[in-house]
Parts: C-alpha cells; structure tokens; sequence
C-alpha cells in the first residue's frame, strides 16, 4: 500500500503542502473548516506524520538529546521513561547517548550537536567533566541545554536535581543510630556537585553524633565494577574495617554485597549498608537492602517540561533556576533486619 504523505494530502484537498502543514499543526492562522477537513482526510487515510520533513520550513528537528553516564543504573532508566513521557505528548523524538563518564565523549557529542541535529539538550555531566566549554560552546549555537541529577558548574541555565545533602545526612545518621561506629562512604567523583554535596552531608551527620571525620572515610571508586570490588574488599580487609557502608552511587551496591559475601562479613550483623537506589530488586536482595530512592520519574517529566517550554519561546535562553525533589529513605534489613519503612527526606 502506497504511503500517504503531505503531497497526498494537499492534492486531494485541493491546498497547497504549508497550508496543510499548519492545518496539522493546530496554526491559528487557518481556518476552523480548513483545519478539520485536513484532519477528517489525514484520519481517514490512516496519515502519520514524517517528523523530519515537517520540521524543516521551521529549521526544528523536533529531537532532544538525553545525555547521560550509563543505563546500567535505574535512577536513569526511570528518569528517560519521564523525559519520553512529556516529549511525545509534545511531538518531540528523544535520542539517547552515553558517555560512559568519559569527558571526552562528552565533549564530541555535545560538538557534534552543533549542526542543528537537535533542538535541545537535558543532560547528566560525567564523573570527568571538568571544563564546561563544551556545553557553553552550544549554548552559544543557539541550543538550550539543561541538566538533571548531576549539574556543570557555573552554567546558568534550568536544573532539577533532589536534595542530595539531606539525603546523604539522613542515611549516615540512620547507620550511626543502627550502632556503627566507623561509616565510610562509596563514591565514583568527588569534582562533580552532587558527589560534594553527599559528602557534606556524611560529614554534618558525622559531627552531630560526635564522630571526627578522617578522610579515609572516603572510599574513592570508579566505573569498572571489578576495580571498585577490588577496592571494597580492600577497604573491608583493613585492621580497622568499616561497620557500615554508604553507597552514593547504584553501580557500586553490587560490589559492596560481593565483598561482604567473599570476606564472609554478615549484612547487617558486621556490616549494615545503604544505597542510593532506584533498582526493583533492592527488595530481593539478601538482605534486602535499605535505600534512597530518588524521584526519577518526577525528575526527568520536570526537566522535559522546563526544556520544552523554552523551545516553544522562540529557542530562548531557559530561564536558569534550580528545583530540588525530595527523596525516600527506605529502612530495610540491610540495616536493621526488620519489616520495611518508609521515611521521607
């Protein structure tokens, strides 16, 4: 079956391809009749839309980029599935890059946005990301970028992140009042603001329940999983090993959980643990494991909606502001060794 198209449409109808391209897209400068005469033939030939060709009298690809670390963690699973939500509701494609928390890959995606493929950008910077040039580079083309869970310094500009600080606070105070006594903290990026905010907040938890904070407290670990096993074990074997474990990032939980098995230390008996998780199977772990969980979903239908709203004001520059969501802090037995509770941050 031949596919209809905008020409199909506009010979049937007697009009030329822009007026029914405006029909379809509800422009108040056709007509009521108009309109539902091109919309009664594109539904009754079955039309769908070509994104592409629509967009080009208007230079608009309709796509934004989502660009992020990794999808092996659920926080950005779930915040895609709200970013898709929003941007098709609106007619826009979301395209998906990783930089695998490579700086440099960074950098030549955002380079290669520069051509117009997309009309914006909500993006999640990498444990690298050091320089902001690149971003302010296609800020300057025209192409608004906003972030999500991990910000760029100094780049003013629509943010949604959660309260980071508060979050970490609370689960460090929550192992402190479990009875441990010496907490560390897992963490892949220390430079970025949302690793520097949890550590603020391990720190303050730290000093209200008098104990002095030493900076090896900080276990500093990486992207490769066997690497960051390697350093748990490490940390765990030591004289003066931890009793409790705040794991800041998801892709560290598994790890953690290997070496407390392989060193045969018991959760939570020896070591009690909490993540910063969004993963369904926190629940099915054993034991199963006590959790931040962010709004991912919220976050991203927020960001999506922030971004688009500037798109649909003529490309203009976003209006920079920064909204923190609220996370839940979900008492499990990897810490007590009782029945769930729910405890908002």
């Amino acid at each position: 079956m031949e596919k209809i198209n905008l020409k199909h449409l506009a010979d049937e109808l007697h009009l030329s391809p822009s007026t029914v391209s405006r029909a379809l897209q509800d422009s108040h400068q056709i007509s009521t009749e108009t309109k539902r005469r091109v919309m009664e033939l594109a539904h009754k030939l079955d039309y769908v839309p070509n994104p592409h060709a629509s967009s080009l009298g208007s230079r608009k690809s309709k796509t934004i980029a989502v660009v992020i670390p990794e999808v092996f963690d659920s926080y950005f699973a779930q915040a895609i599935n709200g970013i898709e939500t929003v941007a098709q509701a609106r007619g826009y494609h979301v395209l998906i890059y990783l930089t695998h928390e490579s700086a440099q890959q960074e950098q030549a995606i955002l380079h290669a946005f520069q051509g117009g493929r997309v009309d914006g950008v909500l993006m999640s910077v990498s444990a690298e990301t050091t320089s902001t040039e690149h971003i302010e580079a296609l800020q300057a083309q025209g192409v608004p970028v906003a972030f999500f869970d991990r910000a760029a310094d100094g780049i003013e500009t629509a943010c949604v992140t959660t309260n980071d600080l508060e979050s970490s606070y609370l689960a460090t105070r929550h192992l402190l009042e479990c009875g441990c006594t010496n907490v560390a903290l897992l963490s892949i990026s220390r430079q970025l603001s949302i690793g520097r905010q949890r550590i603020v907040g391990f720190q303050k938890a730290l000093a209200e329940h008098g104990v002095a904070f030493e900076e090896s407290a900080i276990i500093d670990c990486t992207n490769d999983p066997e690497k960051n096993y390697t350093i748990i074990r490490k940390a765990l074997e030591a004289r003066t090993r931890p009793d409790g474990l705040l794991v800041t990032v998801e892709l560290l939980t598994v790890s953690a959980y290997q070496a407390c098995y392989d060193l045969h230390l018991g959760i939570p008996a020896e070591v009690k643990v909490v993540s910063f998780s969004n993963s369904r199977s926190a629940t099915i772990l054993n034991p199963a494991l006590t959790t931040i969980s962010q709004p991912a979903f919220e976050t991203g239908k927020t960001i999506a909606t922030l971004l688009l709203k500037g798109l649909k004001n003529n490309n203009k520059a976003l209006v920079a502001g920064h909204l923190v969501l609220p996370s839940l802090l979900n008492i499990r037995a990897s810490t007590v060794g009782v029945p769930a509770e729910r405890l908002p941050v």
